[in-house]
């Protein structure tokens, strides 16, 4: 065999599986059909998009509070040519990182599309064609944006995530089909830089899949940015004539509602990506929403063949991903790690962020699970107060009779770091009594989550 092991897919589930596999001592090679590493994340994805999240902030508070904090400025103007620079540079940055990372591991690298002739052997076809054997393959190939039949992407007006990194205008009216985490975010950019932007969700809350107080905190602020939402909507046509798209959505009362914008981001979720693949060739097949099934070791029907991220069942997240090439590479050297799928956390990277981790409190009172929880506001921080970030809470749900975490949730500056002793604590079955008990600096976020607990306990928060 030319390789003990070959990844197809270099983002961040596979480069990562990849590297495992080469720290394991596995001659490994990776399969990559663009001519960058990194995958959807580090290239059109979590990547760019924080980076222009950041860009779009900067401007929104150098327009809105730096004369608050005694910062006396001309009024800013958006440089968008050179914020799109800038988010590219940190793209290569990163990709060039990954590609040093292949080479210090001693990773082949394969660019093509990687197709199978057999369960051992892999044909790829690039600017040549090169037919290479091997021992195991781990399928890491990601997602797609996805779309409804009835729309056309044009890729120029009606545009999903991709093209909405790459704009050389900044929208009047942006449009955004779908209230999840990629329309949100993306729509912060632009709802800073300018645009008005109209969310269309069909179902009754935003950022539906978190638990439901993070929706109602994040609506509130974005309606300070000038978001407009109407939820319960179903799309039912859109439409592009020159520069205008025209969007037509039904309300549960039966009524038809019509928006008109520039620009129409299609926001609706990803889809597994597998085409090109040859799968039929080795008798793997996919499942309904096109996820390629795996037992509980990402194993396929194939024994040497695994699938890990976007194209199997799960959160279609990087750190998901990454996991599980880790978990996969550790199993093929015969190790026995675990992933704990209920402790990785999700993050919308908006401003104020949202992080969570656990259960939701829908999904405890679902089950009849005997519940208390304690939050504690961003306002009553005086970290918070010092740097205007007053939007936000923290949320510790716990169990009843033992006082183990069972979710935590935030809304706020830097949640998305918080999150990560929310993941802590319950990986290592604290209560929410022994995150209270631990000493937390003064003036922080995080005193947040210390002042949830508290509340969490037995309701004695100290600065509310």
């Amino acid at each position: 065999m030319d390789y003990d092991v070959t990844v197809i897919g270099s983002g961040p589930g596979g480069y990562v599986a990849a590297i495992r596999c080469a720290q394991l001592g596995m001659k490994t090679a990776i399969i990559e059909k663009y001519d960058t590493l990194g995958g959807t994340c580090l290239n059109v994805g979590c990547i760019p998009s924080k980076a222009l999240l950041d860009s779009s902030e900067h401007f929104h508070n150098a327009s809105h509070t730096f004369k608050e904090h005694g910062i006396d400025i001309p009024a800013p103007k958006v440089n968008l040519k050179q914020m799109i620079s800038r988010k590219d540079d940190v793209v290569k940055q990163n990709v060039d990182g990954i590609a040093y990372l292949m080479k210090k591991n001693k990773i082949d690298v394969l660019t093509g599309v990687g197709s199978f002739k057999d369960k051992n052997t892999i044909e790829v076809n690039g600017k040549s064609k090169k037919t290479i054997t091997t021992e195991k393959v781990i399928i890491a190939t990601g997602s797609k944006p996805s779309s409804l039949p009835f729309i056309k992407l044009d890729k120029e007006r009606v545009i999903t995530s991709t093209e909405s990194l790459n704009l050389k205008e900044i929208p009047k009216n942006l449009i955004v089909i779908g209230g999840g985490v990629i329309g949100l975010e993306l729509g912060s950019v632009y709802a800073r830089l300018g645009a008005k932007v109209t969310v269309i969700e069909f179902l009754d809350s935003i950022i539906p899949t978190m638990d439901v107080t993070m929706g109602k905190e994040l609506q509130k602020s974005l309606k300070k940015l000038g978001f407009e939402f109407y939820l319960s909507h179903k799309v039912t046509s859109v439409e592009k004539k020159a520069k205008t798209v025209t969007v037509k959505a039904e309300g549960k009362d039966g009524k038809t509602v019509e928006f008109k914008g520039d620009y129409c981001l299609v926001s609706i979720g990803r889809r597994p990506y597998t085409e090109g693949l040859g799968l039929e060739k080795v008798g793997i097949q996919t499942d309904k929403q096109g996820r390629i099934e795996v037992d509980e070791h990402l194993k396929t029907k194939v024994d040497n063949i695994y699938a890990i991220g976007d194209v199997v069942k799960g959160a279609m997240l990087a750190h998901k991903a990454e996991e599980e090439g880790t978990f996969v590479a550790e199993s093929i050297a015969g190790q026995k790690p675990h992933i704990h799928y209920n402790l990785i956390p999700g993050v919308v990277y908006t401003w104020p962020e949202v992080a969570s981790v656990g259960y939701t409190e829908q999904q405890l009172k679902e089950a009849g699970r005997q519940i208390k929880i304690g939050s504690f506001p961003y306002k009553a921080l005086g970290r918070a107060r010092a740097s205007m970030d007053v939007d936000g809470l923290v949320k510790v749900i716990a169990d009843k009779n033992t006082d183990e975490i069972l979710g935590m949730h935030i809304i706020g500056a830097r949640a998305a770091d918080m999150i990560a002793a929310g993941v802590t604590a319950m990986e290592f079955r604290a209560s929410a009594e022994d995150v209270s008990r631990m000493s937390h600096a003064h003036p922080t976020y995080m005193e947040a989550v210390r002042e949830a607990c508290l509340a969490a306990t037995d309701n004695r928060p100290i600065h509310m």
